[in-house]
C-alpha cells in the first residue's frame, strides 16, 4: 500500500513504519492515523515481518501531539470519534503478534506520547521529551493516557505528569520507568535494530505467546493471569520451535525456529 503521511520500510525482517510529516513535527490527524491502522493490519498478517519499529521523520520529533487545529471545530461526538479511533489503533499495537519497539527521536507528546506507551518497550535519544501536556488546552488525553501512563509508572508520577502537563527529559524517562534505553541521537536506529535483531533470533511462536501473555494479563488478576501463562507455557510443547530449540540447547548449537 502506498501512504502520504507514512513511510513504510521492510529489511531483515523489520519492518519500519515512520511518521511522516515533518512540518507539523507529525501531529496526528484522522488521516495518519487511519493510515497506521492500516499499515499495522498490513504488517501484522505477513509472516515475513518479525519485528515492527516506529519513529518519526524529520528529526525533531517522534510525534508532538495531535494536530491541535482541527480540535476548533470539533464537536462532542467529533472529538469522542477520534478518540475511539486512536484508542483502536493503540490498542491493536498491543495486540499484533509482533512486538513493537518505539524508536523516540525527539518529542513524543499528548498522542505522540500515548502512541509510544502503546509500544512494547521504548528506545530513546537523548535528546527526546515526553509528556501529556492536553490540560494546557482544557482537555485530558484521549489515547489511553489517563490509564496506560499510571499502568507503566504509578499512579503518583503519572498524576504528576497529566496534571501538570509538563515535559520530561528522556533521561527522567528512563528513570521512572517509561523508557527502556536512553541513547545519543546518532545510535538511536542502529540500537534499535540490534534489538529487533535478537528478537528475531528467539523462537517466534514464544515470543509472540509471550507478549500476548503480558499485555492480556495485566488486565487479571494475578491467578488468572498464571492461569493464562500456564496454558500458553504448554501450548508450546506442541510446536515444533520447542523441539529444535531444546535440541539445540542440549546440542550447544544456535537453534534454527521456523515459527511453527
Amino acid at each position: 500500500m502506498s501512504y502520504q503521511n507514512l513511510l513504510v520500510e521492510v529489511s531483515e525482517r523489520i519492518a519500519t513504519i515512520t511518521f511522516n510529516r515533518p512540518k507539523t513535527l507529525n501531529a496526528l490527524n484522522r488521516e495518519t492515523v487511519l493510515e497506521l491502522k492500516a499499515a499495522l493490519m498490513e504488517v501484522s498478517s505477513r509472516d515475513d515481518m518479525g519485528v515492527v519499529l516506529l519513529t518519526g521523520a524529520g528529526g525533531k520529533a517522534f510525534i508532538a501531539g495531535a494536530d491541535i487545529p482541527i480540535f476548533q471545530q470539533f464537536t462532542a461526538m467529533e472529538a469522542l470519534d477520534f478518540a475511539l479511533l486512536g484508542q483502536e489503533v493503540l490498542g491493536f499495537i498491543e495486540r499484533m503478534p509482533q512486538p513493537v519497539i518505539g524508536v523516540v527521536n525527539g518529542f513524543a507528546l499528548g498522542g505522540g506520547c500515548e502512541v509510544a506507551m502503546a509500544c512494547d518497550m521504548l528506545i530513546a535519544a537523548d535528546t527526546a521529551k515526553f509528556g501529556q501536556p492536553e490540560v494546557n488546552l482544557g482537555i485530558i488525553p484521549g489515547y489511553g493516557g489517563t490509564q496506560r501512563l499510571p499502568r507503566l509508572v504509578g499512579r503518583n508520577v503519572a498524576k504528576e505528569l497529566v496534571l501538570t502537563g509538563d515535559m520530561i527529559t528522556a533521561q527522567r524517562a528512563y528513570e521512572i520507568g517509561l523508557v527502556n534505553r536512553v541513547v545519543p541521537a546518532a545510535e538511536l536506529m542502529a540500537t534499535a535494530r540490534d534489538i529487533a535483531k535478537k528478537i528475531l533470533s528467539r523462537g517466534p511462536v514464544a515470543v509472540r505467546t509471550a507478549k500476548m501473555a503480558m499485555n492480556r494479563g495485566l488486565d487479571m488478576d494475578l491467578q488468572n493471569g498464571c492461569a493464562l501463562e500456564a496454558s500458553l507455557f504448554a501450548a508450546g510443547f506442541a510446536t515444533d520451535d520447542r523441539v529444535e530449540g531444546i535440541a539445540a540447547f542440549i546440542g550447544k548449537r544456535t537453534p534454527e525456529f521456523k515459527g511453527k
